[in-house]
């Protein structure tokens, strides 16, 4: 039904944005993120998927493609909602939470609100075939994790974290090695 939305940031919270289209205020609940790129007054651009209650309607945005196929295989799952696939989306990047799951990783999926061991492996049995990575597990999610945290720590939002790590060259491995690295291309 709606599939993206354009429009001015009228608010922000921790949880979702109030975008503003022709003088309608939508509430958007987006990923950390989707908060972080965000600014009161600024345009801004989401795809959406809408979920449909039967006492409410919800909508859900993304600044990419990624992240909207990857929720929408989320909340595919039986026992997997909106909220949690949200959730999931927060812990890491697209592409590293592919990398788990192909891989059979379950150990970050639980420490997700809402997810326990059962739902995570649930969640790895049922994407692991359309996740699309198979083999490709250079970097591991607790990798990932650890040095976007680590970024974090330092004073470096979420987002520039996870940028600066995709930049780092896919050689380079070792959790220090990557972070020493994200932190030259922070410095640039």
């Amino acid at each position: 039904m709606i599939s993206k939305i354009e429009g001015v940031v009228w608010d922000r919270s921790e949880k979702f944005l109030v975008v503003g289209v022709g003088g309608i205020g939508f509430k958007v609940f987006t990923t950390t993120e989707g908060i972080e790129v965000s600014e009161k007054g600024k345009a801004i651009s989401l795809l959406t998927h809408l979920v449909v209650k039967e006492d409410a309607l919800d909508l859900y945005g993304f600044i990419g493609k990624d992240e909207l196929s990857f929720f929408e295989m989320l909340i595919s799952i039986s026992g997997i909602g909106p909220k949690t696939a949200l959730n999931v989306l927060n812990i890491s990047s697209v592409s590293a939470l592919k990398r788990a799951i192909s891989s059979g990783d379950t150990s970050h999926l639980i420490k997700v609100s809402g997810i326990g061991k059962k739902i995570a492996e649930k969640i790895v049995l049922e994407l692991k075939d359309k996740v699309g990575l198979h083999g490709e597990d250079e970097i591991s999610l607790r990798d990932e994790i650890d040095a976007v945290e680590a970024l974090k720590a330092l004073g470096y939002s979420q987002r520039d974290a996870r940028e600066a790590l995709k930049e780092v060259e896919k050689n380079i491995t070792n959790t220090g090695d990557r972070i020493k690295s994200a932190l030259k291309i922070l410095g640039k």
